[in-house]
């Protein structure tokens, strides 16, 4: 699934090409990709101007002129530009004819997908963004740590909660663990002040980093033909051997979860 990098990557791309075009027309071949009547979806956006392109977390966020968007991703949503001339691929569900001659195509393998009108000014005061806690770069310990602190369930979990921060996914949280040198089975209850400081911190430098690479490559993610490079410095995710201590990397599952670390650099503290 994409996660916060790949969606910012996914944002800055899409930004360079569509950005302050109009949408002509929409075509929906897959119409519960749309959480809306896909008509009513239609006719707000054709016609509209592309004016920016935002992210909270793992949602795309499309301003027009007098309405707006949200788009997620999911497992392996994609967007591609592409000439109108050229053939459809199977898995194009959602395709905004622009003004230039170019469609931005919204392609789904799994059809996981969707988009949704939203209010283009009280859209973070609204559902399903309303629940979304900050991403790391603008937590602050006073809103994480209460949350943290309270809380039994292994961090790991935690780092996936996206009501605490957002954009962690899966990847993300077991590098951040193994940078924290934390058995991610540990209780977040039982972190230190001084660690919850260090564990946003970790967060915030991971996922930064992360962007400035483009992303992660996991399968199918691809931001309009440009991979993310991320991919070649983790340090545990599907990982064998650990790069600091060379012992075999551990994978288990943790609350249904893939979840890879490193039985002596991440020794349990509970």
């Amino acid at each position: 699934m994409p996660e916060g990098p790949e969606v910012e990557t996914v944002r800055r791309t899409l930004k360079h090409f569509v950005l302050h075009k109009i949408i002509e027309s929409v075509d929906v071949r897959y119409s519960k990709i749309i959480e809306d009547d896909p008509d009513l979806f239609i006719q707000k956006v054709s016609g509209q101007h592309i004016c920016d392109i935002r992210r909270r977390g793992k949602y795309l966020i499309f301003l027009l002129d007098d309405v707006a968007f949200l788009s997620h991703l999911r497992m392996e949503g994609k967007y591609n530009i592409k000439s109108q001339d050229t053939l459809y691929e199977k898995h194009d569900h959602v395709i905004f004819h622009l003004e230039d001659g170019t469609d931005l195509r919204y392609n789904d393998t799994r059809k996981f997908g969707r988009m949704k009108l939203i209010d283009p000014i009280h859209y973070n005061e609204m559902p399903p963004l309303n629940k979304l806690g900050p991403d790391p770069s603008e937590a602050t310990f006073e809103e994480v740590y209460p949350k943290i602190h309270k809380s039994h369930l292994p961090i790991k979990t935690l780092l996936l909660d996206q009501s605490i921060m957002a954009g962690i996914g899966n990847i993300y949280a077991n590098e951040i663990c193994f940078a924290l040198g934390l058995d991610p089975r540990t209780r977040a209850s039982r972190l230190s002040k001084k660690r919850v400081k260090e564990l946003i911190m970790t967060a915030d430098q991971i996922l930064e980093e992360a962007i400035k690479q483009g992303g992660t490559t996991i399968h199918s993610f691809d931001a309009n033909g440009i991979t993310g490079l991320f991919q070649v410095k983790l340090k545990v995710h599907a990982q064998e051997t650990c790069s600091v201590c060379h012992s075999p990397i551990k994978k288990i599952q943790l609350n249904g979860r893939g979840t890879y670390f490193c039985p002596v650099c991440q020794k349990r503290r509970y």
